[in-house]
């Protein structure tokens, strides 16, 4: 994202918002907290440490590690305007890689919107400053510079922990710590990848919220979240709809037909308390109680649910 036209933007702060404190460091503190170790290249440039150089746009590739997957066309083409009028303010961030013909190459570490909209009005050049990142350092910095400019949809941050995880084995106590996400949140958005293909592109298209889809999932079968995404949709359900009408589908009214004696109305205290559980978790949750004493059952159908539950309770610490 550039300068140019976003840095007129109020940025929360590391000491106005705690829970973001990591990110408030900047790009730059990522890269001498952890010396990369990264094949030797030589320098094509004799280039001052730190300072931007232009580069040319063609020497430059993508990054394949970037986790956004839809860019505003619209805000793009403004972007674009203003580079044209003002040029880049804000240099871009991109390593030197091998290439087979021995010229100079480069792929891009931070500031893919600044660097298309540079290639959409003619550009030749634009400013970058180079470093000597390895692959984890690169996706590093891509997630955070994501978060600081600009959030990621919900399906494009889980699927970035996910390759975090998968990739280069972080834990989610290590991806809090390097993203400035509480790792409660991050079990939350590894969860989504569970839904159904066909759900979680409503989700990345915005169709569906976060809150809907953490709500679906307190369901236990694709089938079944998928046909109630369907309803959700069809009626224009808010969260708050979808919570009453999910907990419909998991205790419907024909379950206590089979008793004999009517169960004792539940308080609306507890029944509050309950909700309030389900919603955190999005899981399976009843609270049988009797005078103020009874149990708490929490259903879970994987490691993963597990996991969140020892989260949500300051159970797992170990890690």
């Amino acid at each position: 994202m550039s300068w140019s036209t976003e840095s007129a933007q109020t940025m929360p702060t590391a000491t106005s918002d705690p829970k973001r404190r990591a990110l408030g460091k900047g790009l730059e503190s990522l890269l001498p907290s952890r010396p990369a170790v990264v094949p030797k290249i030589e320098a094509t440039h004799n280039e001052p440490a730190g300072k931007p150089l232009e580069i040319p746009l063609d020497e430059i590739e993508r990054n394949p590690f970037q986790t956004r997957t839809r860019f505003d066309d619209s805000k793009l083409a403004e972007l674009a305007s203003s580079i044209a009028a003002t040029g880049v303010v804000q240099p871009i961030l991109v390593r030197p890689i091998s290439n087979p013909t021995g010229q100079p190459h480069y792929q891009l570490i931070a500031g893919e919107r600044r660097w298309l909209a540079s290639r959409r009005v003619g550009k030749s050049t634009i400013p970058a400053i180079v470093r000597q990142v390895s692959d984890e350092q690169t996706m590093e910095i891509t997630i955070v510079e994501n978060l600081q400019r600009a959030d990621l949809n919900p399906m494009e941050q889980a699927r970035a922990f996910q390759r975090l995880s998968n990739e280069f084995k972080l834990t989610q106590e290590q991806m809090a710590t390097r993203t400035g996400k509480e790792r409660a949140s991050i079990a939350n958005f590894l969860r989504l990848l569970r839904l159904p293909e066909p759900v979680q592109h409503k989700v990345e298209s915005g169709e569906l919220s976060f809150g809907h889809a953490k709500t679906l999932l307190a369901l236990d079968s694709p089938e079944l979240i998928t046909s109630a995404a369907q309803k959700v949709l069809a009626l224009s359900l808010s969260v708050r709809q979808t919570e009453t009408y999910v907990q419909g589908l998991i205790n419907p009214e024909g379950k206590q037909k089979k008793e004999d004696k009517p169960k004792d109305e539940i308080d609306p205290n507890v029944r509050e308390a309950q909700d309030r559980l389900r919603r955190h978790l999005g899981l399976k949750v009843q609270i049988e109680d009797k005078k103020g004493k009874g149990r708490v059952v929490i259903e879970y159908s994987g490691l993963e649910d597990f996991d969140a539950i020892l989260t949500a309770l300051g159970g797992n610490e170990s890690e």
